[in-house]
C-alpha cells in the first residue's frame, strides 16, 4: 500500500461504528488512525484497515483515564496508586450523599444556613478528645492553613531534623514560605533540645511547630524533645505548640503517635492525613483547641482548601468504623502471615508460579523502617508489562528476573482477578 491508497477523513467518518459518535471524537479517532497507517508505510510495512484501526481507537478514546489496579506490589498505602483504598462503610456513604441533594451547608433544625465544618466535628472530638475540629482537602493544605492563620508575618521556630520533603518534592520549608511565615530553623540535623527552641524565641515569634520524622529516620547519635516539654515552653511563653504527624492514625500501630497521645501531651494544634493509616479519603484533618481551630475556620484560605460532601462523606464513613478489618488499610497491616501466604499459594497453584517469601511495606510515608512479613507468587518478568497493560491492571514488583505478585495487598477476590491476568497475558 501506498500513502496515496490511504482512505480520506471523510471516508472513515462514513464508516458507520464512526458515524454514530460525537463528529469531534470520531474525528480525532480518524486522524490518529490515519498517522499511525502513514507510519507504518513509511517503516516499510502493510498496515492494516484504517477504519478498523480508528474503532479501535475511538474505543480508547472513550475510555476513562482513571482506572481501578489491583496492587501486588506489597506497599499498603501506595501513594501513586490512590493511597487507601475506601472500606464498604465509605463507599456507602459516598454512593447515599452523592445520588441526589444533601444537608452539606444547612442546618435541619434551624432551617437555616450551617456549614460543612460541622459534620464531622463531633465525631473527631470523641476519637481524639480534642475541643473542636476542622477538615481540608490534605494534610499539607493543614499545615498551610495553621501556619497562615496562627503566624502570617511572624516566625516559627522548627528543628532543622524536621524540615522535610514529603510527596513529589513538597518541602516544609517551602509550605512555611507560602503561608506567609518566617521560619526560624533550630538545633542540628540530629540533636535539638528544647533550649535550643528557647534561644530561638522573640517577639516576632508565633508558633512553635514540630514534624513528625513519618518519612525518614535518623538514627545513631540523636536527641529530640518530647512533645511534653516542648508544650511546656510553649505554655511558660504563650505560644501555640503546632504538632503535625504526617501521617496519623486513631489507632496506635508501631511507634506512629496519635492525635489524642499528641492532645494529651500538650500539643494545642494536631495535623494529620486522611488516606493514610486512617484509610479513608484525601483529607487533612485538624484538631485542637477550640481557640485556635476557630482562627483557622475564620481565616479566607479555608475556603479555598475545604472539602467537598463526597469526602466529607467517605470520611464519615470512615470514622464510624469500630472494627479495624472493616477499614483495607488496617486489615491489611494485620492480617496473619498465614492467610497471607495461604492466598500467594493458591494464586501460584492457578498459574504455575512459585511461591515467596517477601516483605511488605507500609507506605505513605509512615514507619519507614517497619517490615511486614508478607508472601508473593513469583512468575516470569516479561508478564510485568503485559499485566499493567491488562484490564483491570495489575501493578507488581519485578526482582531478580521475576515478577512478584505480593499477596499482602490483594484480597482473596483480587488474586482470583489477578491469577486470570496473568493466563490471559501468557495467551
Amino acid at each position: 500500500m501506498k500513502l496515496r491508497d490511504l482512505p480520506s477523513v471523510d471516508e472513515l467518518l462514513r464508516d458507520e461504528r464512526l458515524a454514530r459518535e460525537p463528529r469531534e471524537l470520531a474525528l480525532a479517532a480518524a486522524r490518529i488512525a490515519l498517522e499511525e497507517a502513514r507510519e507504518e508505510i513509511r517503516a516499510g510495512n502493510e498496515p492494516g484497515p484504517c477504519a478498523d484501526a480508528a474503532a479501535a481507537g475511538l474505543a480508547r478514546l472513550r475510555a476513562p483515564s482513571l482506572r481501578r489496579v489491583l496492587n501486588a506490589t506489597g506497599v499498603i498505602v501506595h501513594t501513586n496508586l490512590g493511597r487507601a483504598p475506601l472500606g464498604e462503610a465509605a463507599l456507602a456513604r459516598v454512593a447515599e450523599v452523592g445520588a441526589g441533594y444533601s444537608n452539606l451547608e444547612y442546618d435541619l433544625g434551624g432551617g437555616e444556613r450551617g456549614s460543612r465544618q460541622d459534620h464531622l466535628a463531633g465525631v473527631l472530638r470523641r476519637l481524639t478528645g480534642a475541643e473542636a475540629a476542622l477538615v481540608v482537602n490534605n494534610n499539607a493544605a493543614a499545615i498551610l492553613l495553621a501556619l497562615a492563620a496562627l503566624a502570617e508575618g511572624r516566625e516559627v521556630v522548627v528543628s532543622r531534623g524536621e524540615l522535610v520533603e514529603i510527596g513529589d518534592g513538597f518541602r516544609i520549608p517551602d509550605v512555611l514560605a507560602r503561608s506567609g511565615a518566617r521560619l526560624v530553623e533550630v538545633g542540628t540535623t540530629n540533636r535539638t533540645r528544647v533550649a535550643d527552641y528557647e534561644r530561638a524565641l522573640g517577639p516576632e515569634t508565633a508558633v512553635l511547630l514540630r514534624v513528625h520524622q513519618s518519612n525518614f529516620r535518623v538514627v545513631g547519635f540523636t536527641e529530640r524533645p518530647r512533645l511534653d516539654k516542648l508544650a511546656e515552653l510553649a505554655r511558660r511563653h504563650a505560644l501555640p505548640l503546632v504538632d503535625d504527624l504526617g501521617s496519623g492514625a486513631l489507632v496506635r500501630i508501631g511507634d506512629e503517635p496519635t492525635p489524642a497521645e499528641s492532645l494529651r501531651a500538650g500539643a494545642d494544634l494536631v495535623c494529620f492525613s486522611g488516606d493514610k493509616l486512617l484509610g479513608g479519603p484525601q483529607a487533612g484533618i485538624v484538631v485542637g483547641r477550640a481557640e485556635f481551630v476557630e482562627r483557622l475556620r475564620r481565616h479566607p484560605l479555608q475556603r479555598a482548601l475545604r472539602v467537598d460532601k463526597l469526602t466529607l462523606a467517605a470520611l464519615e464513613g470512615t470514622l464510624a468504623e469500630s472494627e479495624q478489618t472493616a477499614i483495607p488499610v488496617l486489615r491489611m497491616l494485620h492480617e496473619p502471615i498465614a492467610a497471607v501466604r495461604a492466598r500467594a499459594e493458591r494464586l501460584a497453584a492457578r498459574v504455575g508460579g512459585e511461591v515467596e517469601d517477601t516483605v511488605a511495606r507500609v507506605g505513605g510515608g509512615a514507619l519507614p523502617l517497619a517490615e511486614l512479613p508478607s508472601a508473593a507468587c513469583a512468575v516470569e518478568e516479561v508478564l510485568a508489562e503485559l499485566l499493567r497493560r491488562a484490564e483491570p491492571p495489575v501493578v507488581a514488583l519485578v526482582r531478580d528476573g521475576r515478577t512478584l505478585l505480593d499477596c499482602r495487598t490483594l484480597t482473596d477476590a483480587e488474586a482470583d482477578e489477578v491469577a486470570a491476568a496473568v493466563e490471559r497475558a501468557r495467551s
